[in-house]
């Protein structure tokens, strides 16, 4: 014989104290997460600062000028265009340039999402960071 007043299943109490907690949980893990894409943004960035640094200053010291315009064709793709396309062909997607590169000067790259980081002259960091 079968009970007919069986109660199978979850109360609404158990219920609500799973959706806080899964609540909780993407409450700590999506900053952690954004905090890793804007550390891995600002490594590309560094990456990008060094190859434009190099190709900046080889195109200097065969051309025997201080200074580069740097332009970047499109930044949806990255390609690079004009005086360093023979010597880097692409950059990131989203990578904003100075627009030149003095032998003499420091330069910033900028992201919409990892802020703007500043370089030498030869693509170090100088650690002037700009928040997104």
């Amino acid at each position: 014989m079968k009970n007919r007043n069986s109660k199978k299943g979850f109360t609404l109490v158990e219920i609500m104290i799973v959706v806080v907690i899964i609540g909780l949980l993407a409450a700590m893990a999506i900053p952690a997460f954004q905090k890793v894409r804007e550390n891995s943004i600002r490594g590309t960035m560094r990456n990008d600062a060094r190859q434009l640094a190099s190709a900046a200053q080889q195109y200097m010291l065969e051309q025997g000028t201080t200074q580069v315009t740097v332009t970047v064709a499109n930044t949806n793709t990255g390609d690079v265009s004009g005086a360093l396309s023979d010597y880097v062909a692409r950059i990131a997607r989203g990578i904003t340039v100075p627009g030149t590169i003095d032998l003499d000067d420091n330069f910033t790259l900028g992201h919409d999402q990892g802020g703007t980081l500043e370089f030498t002259p030869e693509g170090q960091p100088t650690g002037v960071i700009t928040a997104p």
